[in-house]
This record gives C-alpha cells, sequence and structure tokens, in this order.
C-alpha cells in the first residue's frame, strides 16, 4: 500500500499541473467490466485469463479517453476525481478502479498512450515480438515470468531458460507452453536464480508488485501498468497496445 500513496500523491500532482485542480468535484470518472469479447477480441489462442472467466478487464472512461487495468474483483464505478484520489486501495476492485482511471486521464494529459488492450490477432503479435525484444535487450537471461500469460510463456519458453509463477491455483502445476507453473510463494526464489523478470502490470491491482522490483532487471508486461510505469520510471512492454 504505500507504493500506492506514493502513485496517488503523484496523480494528485498531474491533475494540478493538468489544470484540472478545482474540478475534481464536477469532473466525473465511470468505469465498468468489458466483456471477454470487448476486451480481447476474438484470439486464435483461447487459453488467455480473459477468456476463461479468471480475470476481468476494467475500463474507466474520463473526457475523451480510455484507461484499462485488469482485476479478479470486477465491478461497476461512478464518481469525482475528488472522490477517487480518496478511495483507500483497500482491495482489488478499488485498486483496479483507481489504476485503470489513472491511465484515462494520463492518457487524456497525453503522458501515456497504450493504455487499451490488443485484440484478435495481436496478442500472439505481441508475444512473438517479446522474444525478439529480449534477446536484444538481454542476449540470453534466465527469465522469471510473473502472472502466467500463455501466448508469452510459449513463445519464449522456446528460446530462453524460464520459470513461472501463477496466483491462480488452477495453474500451478500444470504444464502450459512446455513450463511446468509453480505456485506463487516461490516468486522469491525464482527472482533470485533468474538474471530478468517479466511482470504481469496487474501485479499493482493484486499489491504484489513491490515484491518483484530491486533485485534484478524488471519489465511490467500490458496496458494496467502504463501509467504506474511512467510515474514510477519502470519498463513497460505493450508492443500491440492502442
Amino acid at each position: 500500500m504505500p507504493f500506492l500513496e506514493g502513485i496517488r500523491e503523484k496523480f494528485s500532482q498531474l491533475i494540478e499541473a493538468g489544470h484540472l485542480t478545482g474540478e475534481e468535484e464536477v469532473q466525473v470518472v465511470s468505469a465498468r467490466p468489458l466483456t471477454p469479447e470487448e476486451a480481447i477480441g476474438r484470439p486464435e489462442r483461447r487459453d488467455f485469463p480473459l477468456l476463461k472467466g479468471k480475470e476481468s478487464m476494467i475500463q474507466a472512461n474520463f473526457k475523451d479517453a480510455c484507461g484499462q487495468a485488469y482485476t479478479d474483483m470486477p465491478g461497476n464505478y461512478q464518481g469525482t476525481l475528488k472522490e477517487l484520489l480518496a478511495l483507500p486501495l483497500r482491495n482489488n476492485y478499488e485498486r483496479a478502479i483507481f489504476i485503470a482511471t489513472l491511465n484515462a486521464v494520463m492518457r487524456h494529459l497525453k503522458l501515456v498512450d497504450r493504455t487499451i488492450h490488443c485484440r484478435d490477432q495481436e496478442p500472439g503479435q505481441c508475444a512473438t515480438h517479446l522474444v525478439e525484444y529480449v534477446r536484444e535487450r538481454f542476449d540470453n537471461p534466465r527469465i522469471a515470468f510473473i502472472g502466467l500469460q500463455p501466448a508469452m510463456v510459449a513463445g519464449l519458453a522456446g528460446h530462453f531458460p524460464i520459470r513461472v509463477t501463477d496466483l491462480d491455483p488452477d495453474n500451478v502445476g500444470q504444464r502450459k507452453g512446455g513450463v511446468v507453473i509453480e505456485d506463487a510463494s516461490l516468486t522469491d526464489e525464482i527472482i533470485a536464480w533468474s538474471d530478468l523478470v517479466l511482470a504481469t502490470g496487474t501485479t499493482a491491482v493484486n499489491d504484489t508488485l513491490a515484491g518483484v522490483i530491486g533485485r534484478k532487471p524488471a519489465i511490467f508486461y500490458g496496458v494496467t501498468i502504463a501509467g504506474i510505469a511512467r510515474l514510477a520510471g519502470y519498463e513497460q512492454y505493450c508492443f500491440c497496445g492502442h
């Protein structure tokens, strides 16, 4: 929670710098869960968490901009910026609403530009490009992959040593993309083994982000992390985001 409190303070400063101060009580934010097809379209693979019903995509709308965030606690929201900034951030629902709105406001202010999930064939294209991206940046690293993204794991596993953790107990112990998925309780051990951490931006929603930074080079994938990555100086990989 201290991490997101720092982001909240920076968000408040952005509102002031973006000349939205004084309008916090009238500027309305709305958010709702998207259907799987709205969020990801019809990709070739059918094993994405969005399509399995394990996670949902929240979309927040602010003025002319949209921002999204993954969560396993979807719900609707409508309120002012002032009310949004006062959210306690005590669960995955509140954190997702806050982060999706942060992404929408930062997109409105033209500070980020990839806040909407890729669709249809794009998730596969993103995973294919990730192999080249990692190779160019890090040569042949041992990868700690935090949060199962099946297309990315399958692509990376053919080229790099990789270990994968996931919070979904249905995935733990299963072989995905040629890799046995390990329990999230082993995250510290796996990061110590690795040369590079590739983590889902959803770690910001489920309050596990602090546990994956600071020890090894880290890249966060996906749209959820867009605004936080810009504010905190993290590297974001979102090749096909919109």
